[in-house]
């Protein structure tokens, strides 16, 4: 025990002491943060920043309906207190196409933003065309088309004897559905945030394995390559040197998402704060997860097999090759098991209940990534989830004893990669106590 725990502490040590490890835990939760809060701010700023009346509006509807959509664009919402009215050219069907050819010109000489075209298609089936050097600007399309969309519904209700007004306001509804899912205990709380914290749970393990894994494959393979394996083996049993290895470099990961996981609660309490300094509105309000303790448990369990069963044969594949380049071709079947199981993620997000849900749940190398979605969306029988669990147990169990039995004898050859039938052959070794 003593032993383990040296090798437990040298593999902690070696690697939260490095210059990377202190960028990579500080600022992770502040990239993380910036890739979903940036989106938001960019376009919020491009809305507010949108040209949408420095254009020209070609009337040929013989209705006003020009002069509708330029009052709806200079709305203060759309561009500020002080907004520009885009001009409007009423013009008869005739005269259009030259006076569109006019404006391309002064787009082309950059004199204007764009021109958008209204005519008799427009009133009849909503179809209106514009050309301008904006056009690939989300925000000014959208607050075109919703320009000409108010003005035609406006148009069509004070035809039909409505007052545009008073339909508007009333049309005018926000509706916040509050999801709650139902157990057998009762309400458990909101189905998004749930969902949401599955998720997080199967990305962070998603996340541990590629990365740490990884780790512990190339420091298996730095240690075999530099010789101080035969230095380490004198005194430690490769048995223990694998235990250490895999427990040290989880404790590193469960460190790093420790400090990831305060600045994700910080973050979720001052968003609103965060939010309304950068100008974005309308919050949303995601309530927390409410998670039962058996399921919790059940969470953790599936985060330390999942990562004890991938660690193993990362560690086995290190002790396998002989180099970097035969390293990366043979942790590519070990790869595909987790992409296999990030590509079901979305359609059992979408239908947790369906039969392909249930069966990948089944399947040890992808089922601590899927159960923690299941279990969190939907509530998943303990029948299933204890079967589950045993799974996975039974699974890291062997891969260990499978990647005990291949470290020990593979960390100490040198210049050449392990075949299958070499594989085969020290897995049915009996061990030599």
């Amino acid at each position: 025990m003593a032993k383990l725990w040296a090798v437990i502490r040298r593999e902690y040590l070696e690697r939260v002491r490095t210059k990377w490890f202190v960028i990579v835990t500080l600022f992770g939760p502040l990239f993380f943060g910036g890739i979903m809060i940036l989106p938001a701010y960019l376009s919020v700023r491009s809305m507010r920043e949108a040209r949408v009346a420095d254009i020209r509006i070609l009337d040929a509807t013989g209705s006003g309906l020009g002069a509708r959509v330029a009052q709806r664009l200079a709305a203060p919402t759309l561009q500020g207190p002080s907004p520009t009215t885009a001009p409007v050219d009423e013009l008869r069907p005739a005269e259009l196409a030259t006076r569109e050819s006019e404006l391309i010109a002064q787009i082309q000489r950059k004199e204007l933003a764009g021109v958008l075209v209204l005519d008799s298609g427009t009133v009849a089936s909503g179809a209106a065309r514009y050309a301008g050097r904006n056009a690939s600007s989300v925000g000014d399309m959208e607050a075109i088309e919703g320009a000409i969309r108010q003005s035609l519904l406006t148009a069509r209700l004070t035809s039909a004897g409505i007052d545009a007004e008073r339909a508007e306001t009333l049309a005018r509804v926000r509706v916040r559905l509050k999801a709650d899912r139902v157990t057998d205990e009762g309400l458990g709380g909101s189905g998004l945030a749930n969902s949401i914290f599955g998720f997080g749970v199967a990305f962070l393990l998603y996340f541990s394995i590629i990365f740490y894994g990884q780790a512990i494959l190339r420091g298996v393979l730095e240690e075999k390559t530099t010789r101080v394996a035969e230095v380490i083996v004198a005194s430690v049993s490769p048995d223990v040197l694998l235990a250490g290895k895999v427990i040290g470099v989880g404790a590193v990961g469960l460190t790093q998402q420790l400090v990831w996981l305060l600045s994700s609660v910080g973050f979720y309490t001052q968003r609103a704060k965060i939010f309304g300094a950068m100008g974005i509105e309308g919050v949303p309000q995601v309530g927390l997860p409410s998670v039962e303790p058996f399921v919790l448990v059940a969470l953790v369990l599936f985060f330390l097999l999942g990562y004890t069963l991938y660690a193993s044969l990362f560690a086995a594949v290190g002790a396998m090759v002989g180099s970097q380049e035969e390293a990366q071709q043979a942790a590519q079947p070990v790869i595909m098991l987790l992409v296999f199981s990030i590509i079901f993620a979305q359609p059992i997000l979408t239908n947790p209940n369906s039969r392909l849900a249930e069966i990948v749940s089944w399947v040890p190398f992808s089922a601590p990534i899927i159960m923690p979605m299941r279990m969190t969306a939907t509530q998943v029988g303990a029948g299933e989830i204890i079967g589950s669990l045993l799974g996975v147990l039974l699974a890291s169990v062997a891969c260990v004893w499978v990647a005990a039995r291949i470290y020990r004898v593979g960390l100490l050859m040198y210049g050449k990669r392990m075949s299958f039938a070499t594989i085969m052959e020290i897995i049915r070794l009996r061990r030599s106590d």
